[in-house]
């Protein structure tokens, strides 16, 4: 258990180096350490809920469709993110979008995910940028949907970035469409972005790597345009 619980890679630095038996989260970078079926099991990783649909990326091939389910212990897993240094805790500003970014590791085969927030929910789905150098840095990316400033844009943000129907935000900033180009590299949408209840449960996920590349978490507060979300989160990897 501590063994599982101390690969957890703590992104909010901009650079952490995912080596083996590292973990991911927020600003720190340490080292995701594989996870056995059993250490799954310990820490109630197990998914409780059916899989997405499969989906087909047209260059590249069929992409398995992500795993997700909830948990009621909230509480208690914010207290283990704070026990850790609170480096997996992130303020997502009013019209803000957190994007973490995680690569794939040579001696993993399948990404894990675990969030919360406090008092209020967030948009929350997952990308995967295609590329055969993928790097090992996870690092935190912060955009503005809209001039927060700009009261009277509110109707125009909803229609444009309507996380109840699934976002797709600006091209310009980050855009979610299989297609857009980050760095000259295809992106699939995994999971589209939605409006997640993370205030009342834990919301877990996994994804098998569809191959080399990097993993886009994005965490959307596009949407309000007065209150800023507190995220809890730990991102990591096992074979």
């Amino acid at each position: 258990m501590n063994n599982a619980r101390n690969n957890f890679v703590n992104s909010e630095r901009e650079t952490n180096n995912l080596q083996s038996n590292t973990l991911v989260t927020q600003t720190v970078s340490l080292e995701p350490k594989l996870m056995t079926a059993e250490d799954l099991h310990n820490n109630h990783l197990e998914p409780t809920t059916g899989s997405d649909t499969d989906s087909e990326d047209e260059s590249f091939g069929p992409i398995a469709g992500a795993s997700m389910w909830t948990r009621k212990d909230i509480a208690l897993f914010k207290e283990s993110i704070r026990s850790e240094g609170g480096d997996g805790i992130i303020k997502v500003g009013h019209g803000e979008i957190v994007t973490v970014r995680v690569p794939t590791h040579r001696d993993g085969t399948c990404i894990f995910w675990e969030f919360s927030t406090d008092s209020y929910d967030i948009g929350f789905g997952l990308l995967f940028e295609w590329t055969k150098n993928p790097g090992n840095q996870v690092s935190v990316h912060i955009s503005e949907s809209e001039d927060e400033d700009d009261d009277e844009e509110e109707g125009e943000i909803a229609l444009a970035n309507d996380i109840e129907k699934g976002t797709h935000l600006d091209p310009e900033k980050e855009s979610m469409s299989p297609k857009s180009q980050t760095d000259s590299s295809p992106i699939s949408v995994i999971i589209p972005i939605y409006r997640r209840d993370s205030h009342e449960e834990v919301f877990s996920g996994s994804h098998v790597y569809p191959g080399s590349g990097v993993y886009l978490l994005k965490f959307d507060n596009s949407y309000s345009l007065w209150r800023s979300k507190t995220l809890y989160y730990r991102v990591y990897y096992t074979r």
